[in-house]
């Protein structure tokens, strides 16, 4: 669409395939993709390939799921007919994750898979399976139902400022208590948000713009600033990526030594 900042012709790789060699290339870090939209895979085939790479990896598979929103990436997919149910969609792949992750063999019967009892090769390494976290939900009731009904470990958001997150935290915490959940969010959930990343020598304008504000553009200070009010907002785990082109064109070089400026200098400061 073209009011969305969104370059149809730049050069990216695709992440399922990425992930392999990302496993085979690291010993340390956690690899996953924010986000998987379930429409657009087989459950059974991709609960396979995550097992495996989680067994590649040394337990190392974070899973983010969700339904995707654009319908014309469902057209390119070839996926449009899933649109209108793409939340069912997510629900059903996590039953099937989790059955085929937990059972020797597994059958299911639902509205978009339906197999008889089936293996389906190596268990995560992982136990009972790789951590879930979904992606997408504004719904604070829908949220903590899924959060309860399949003991996801976090909740993705997409630029979300830190009154954003402790707005969402908030009301998905009501809802869980209000359901009778004994869960807390502060403890073992992490709460994320996908946010445009990249260090500037001069002060950037921090003026929120809704889903456009450069949230941690900027200056050392200003993004050592805002990640610990992040901190204090409950966010444990954001999700760093280059902003869109058009809107700040960063070469991968530069997010490189980025990252490394902010673990070596700004990270210490955050957690002092």
């Amino acid at each position: 669409p073209l009011a969305l900042p969104v370059g149809s012709r730049g050069q990216w790789l695709s992440g399922m395939a990425l992930i392999p060699w990302l496993a085979a290339k690291t010993k340390k870090v956690r690899i996953g993709m924010s986000i998987i939209d379930t429409p657009y895979r087989a459950p059974g085939v991709m609960a396979g390939e995550i097992a495996t790479v989680d067994q590649l990896s040394g337990g190392r598979v974070n899973v983010g799921l969700g339904s995707g929103w654009m319908p014309e990436e469902f057209a390119a997919a070839s996926a449009s007919h899933l649109f209108p149910r793409r939340h069912a969609h997510v629900r059903e792949t996590i039953e099937i994750m989790k059955g085929i992750w937990t059972n020797d063999v597994f059958e299911y019967h639902g509205e978009f898979a339906d197999f008889q009892r089936s293996g389906f090769g190596a268990k995560p390494l992982q136990k009972p399976h790789p951590p879930i976290y979904f992606s997408g939900l504004k719904d604070p009731k829908r949220s903590a139902d899924r959060i309860t009904k399949y003991g996801l470990s976090g909740w993705i958001g997409i630029q979300d400022t830190p009154e954003e997150i402790v707005r969402w935290k908030a009301e998905i915490q009501n809802e869980l208590e209000k359901a009778g959940s004994k869960r807390k969010l502060d403890d073992d959930f992490d709460m994320c948000s996908m946010i445009w990343f990249a260090i500037t020598d001069s002060p950037v304008d921090h003026t929120r713009n809704h889903k456009l504000s450069n949230l941690l553009v900027g200056t050392k200070q200003q993004i050592t600033d805002i990640l610990k009010e992040y901190r204090e907002a409950g966010m444990n785990m954001p999700l760093l990526w280059p902003p869109f082109p058009r809107l700040f064109p960063v070469p991968v070089s530069k997010t490189i030594d980025d990252l490394k400026v902010l673990a070596n200098e700004i990270m210490p400061k955050v957690n002092a």
